[in-house]
C-alpha cells in the first residue's frame, strides 16, 4: 500500500489530529499507511525504529511487561499513538492490518511547536494584537529550529519601523547584522548588480529576511526593496542567535518529584485531554499546554506544581510559561517515555475524566 492516507482517517488520530495542515506538509512523505500480514513483525526489542505508530485497520499484538494483549482497530485505544520502548517491545499483526509509522521526534516537535504557538496568538489576541502577520511568519522553516519559548521572548526585542515604498532594507555584498520581518506591506527580492539584476520573488505579510546572512555570516546574496509603504520589524544579530538557543529549565526525575508531591506540589498533565484520559498521575489535573495560559488563572501562586508530557518538551514549554507568569514548577526528567515501565504504571495510575482546577484552587472530578 503506497497511497498517500486519505484526510478522512487524520481527525481520530491522536495528536497528530491537532496539527494544522501546513504541519502536515512538513510530514505528508510519511502519511503513506504501511499493510501488514498476519505474523509480520512491526518492531521488537532487536529492530527498534524511531518511529510512532497508529492502527488504522485490522488487529495488533502489543507485547508489553505484562503480557501480550491485542490493539484492535476502531477501538478508543487505537486512535492513539504507540512507540517501540520498555513499555512495548514488541508489535505483530494477528491479521491483515495497516499502520501509520511517523518519525516520533518529529512528531512531538511539532505538537510542541503547534500547542505553544496557538497559547501565544491566543495571548496576543486577547491583548487586542492583529496576529495574521505572526500566523504567517511561524509557517517560517527557520521557526522549526526556534524552541517554542524564545519566540515570546523574541516578540519583546523586535523593533517595530515604518519606511516609504521604495525603501531598500539589504543591499547583496552588505554585510549582514539583522534580519526583518514583515508586519504590513510588500517587498521585491533581486539578485545582481545594476543592469543585471533580476526579480526573483515578492514577499508578503509575515515574511522573514535577512536570516541567511545571520546563520551562514555571509555577505547578503540579495538586495530587497519595499514595494508598498510597510511595517517592518528589526531583530538585531546578537538577539537572532539568542532566539536559537534554547532556554534552561531546571528538571526533577520521578523520585524527586514523588518526594515533593507528598509534601503537596501539585502534578500537572500538559498532555491533551484525550492522551490524559488514556491515564495519568493520581490527582494530576488536566492542563493541556496549549489551554495553560487560559487555565493558569485557576493555579496558586504558592504551590509548586510539576508537569509531565510524553517526551519532555511539552512540559519544559510548559513550564518556561508558567515561571513567566510567576509561578513555581518543573517538569519531569525526560518526560513518561523515560520511565521505566513499572515507574510508568506506578505514576499514571488512574483513568478516565480526571480533575480540573478550580478558582480558588479547589480541584474538582470531572467524572
Amino acid at each position: 500500500m503506497n497511497k498517500p492516507l486519505l484526510s478522512d482517517l487524520l481527525p481520530r488520530l491522536v495528536p497528530l489530529n491537532t496539527l494544522p495542515s501546513r504541519y502536515l506538509q512538513e510530514i505528508r512523505h510519511q502519511l503513506v499507511p504501511r499493510a501488514l500480514a498476519p505474523g509480520d513483525v512491526l518492531f521488537d526489542e532487536q529492530a527498534p525504529s524511531g518511529l510512532s505508530y497508529f492502527l488504522l485497520s485490522g488487529t495488533l499484538s502489543l507485547l508489553t511487561p505484562d503480557g501480550e494483549r491485542p490493539l484492535v482497530a476502531g477501538s478508543p485505544e487505537s486512535c492513539h499513538v504507540f512507540t517501540p520502548g520498555i513499555r512495548v517491545s514488541k508489535v505483530c499483526a494477528l491479521e491483515e492490518a495497516c499502520v501509520l509509522g511517523i518519525d516520533s521526534a518529529q512528531l512531538e516537535r511539532l505538537v510542541t511547536w503547534q500547542h505553544a504557538n496557538a497559547d501565544l496568538l491566543l495571548e496576543l489576541a486577547t491583548a487586542g494584537e492583529l496576529t495574521d502577520w505572526l500566523e504567517a511568519l511561524l509557517e517560517n522553516p527557520l521557526f522549526a529550529k526556534v524552541p517554542p519559548a524564545n519566540v515570546r521572548d523574541m516578540l519583546t526585542r523586535l523593533e517595530t519601523i515604518d519606511l516609504p515604498v521604495g525603501h531598500v532594507l539589504l543591499r547583496e555584498g552588505e554585510a549582514g547584522d539583522c534580519c526583518y520581518f514583515l508586519k504590513s506591506g510588500r517587498a521585491e527580492v533581486m539578485t545582481g548588480l545594476g543592469s543585471a539584476g533580476q526579480v526573483v520573488a515578492e514577499l508578503d505579510i509575515g515574511a522573514c529576511f535577512g536570516e541567511e546572512a545571520l546563520l551562514t555570516d555571509a555577505p547578503r546574496n540579495a538586495t530587497v526593496t519595499l514595494i508598498e509603504n510597510a511595517c517592518v520589524l528589526k531583530l538585531a544579530r546578537e538577539n537572532f542567535v539568542a532566539l536559537l538557543k534554547a532556554p534552561v529549565v531546571d528538571e526533577l526525575g520521578l523520585e524527586e518529584a514523588n518526594a515533593l508531591s507528598e509534601q503537596g506540589a501539585q502534578w500537572l498533565d500538559v498532555r491533551l485531554l484525550e492522551e490524559y484520559e488514556q491515564g495519568h498521575a493520581r490527582l494530576a489535573l488536566t492542563m493541556p499546554l496549549h489551554l495553560l495560559r487560559l487555565k493558569a488563572r485557576l493555579l496558586q501562586k504558592d504551590r509548586l506544581y510539576l508537569c509531565y508530557c510524553d517526551s519532555g518538551k511539552r512540559s519544559a514549554s510548559a513550564v518556561f510559561l508558567l515561571t513567566q507568569l510567576g509561578f513555581s514548577a518543573y517538569p519531569l526528567r525526560g518526560g513518561l517515555d523515560g520511565l521505566s515501565a513499572e515507574d510508568y504504571v506506578k505514576l499514571l495510575c488512574e483513568q478516565g475524566n480526571g480533575y480540573l482546577a478550580r478558582s480558588g484552587g479547589r480541584t474538582e472530578c470531572s467524572g
